[in-house]
């Protein structure tokens, strides 16, 4: 397997609703495609798909049960600690739910976490010793 990570999915219990969510209120790009009640966003290197949770679940023959924390958070890095604070502070306000606020952490950079309206847990992160990925 290549180290290559080009598509994430995450399972969502309205499209409409977290469509809306990505689209408008953080500022994700234009729906690439809506067909199949599928979402695709097209971002820096990679693709965000919002797939229906209880297809997604059968899809990998999985029960759509269960709740709390899923054992993952995505992340993004950014260029300050006011950037960090700003992008929480947009999560909120478009529906997403403001899980730990941004702190200064034990790794000597600052970070905080929302979860979007479906509970997924989004890290904003900012790194002063190392760039990753795609530069603001």
């Amino acid at each position: 397997m290549q180290p290559v990570i080009n598509m994430i999915t995450l399972g969502v219990k309205d499209l409409a609703v977290a469509t809306e969510f990505y689209q408008n209120g953080l500022g994700f790009p234009k729906v690439v495609i809506d067909s199949d009640g599928v979402s695709f966003f097209e971002l820096a290197g990679a693709w965000l798909s919002l797939f229906p949770w209880d297809e997604l679940a059968k899809d990998a023959e999985l029960s759509p049960e269960g709740q709390g924390f899923r054992g993952m958070a995505l992340a993004q890095t950014v260029a300050s600690e006011a950037k960090v604070d700003a992008v929480l502070e947009q999560a909120v306000k478009a529906g997403g739910t403001l899980i730990k606020p941004g702190q200064k952490v034990f790794w000597g950079g600052y970070s905080g976490y929302f979860a979007d309206p479906d509970g997924h847990l989004w890290e904003i992160a900012y790194n002063p010793f190392m760039k990753i990925g795609p530069q603001e």
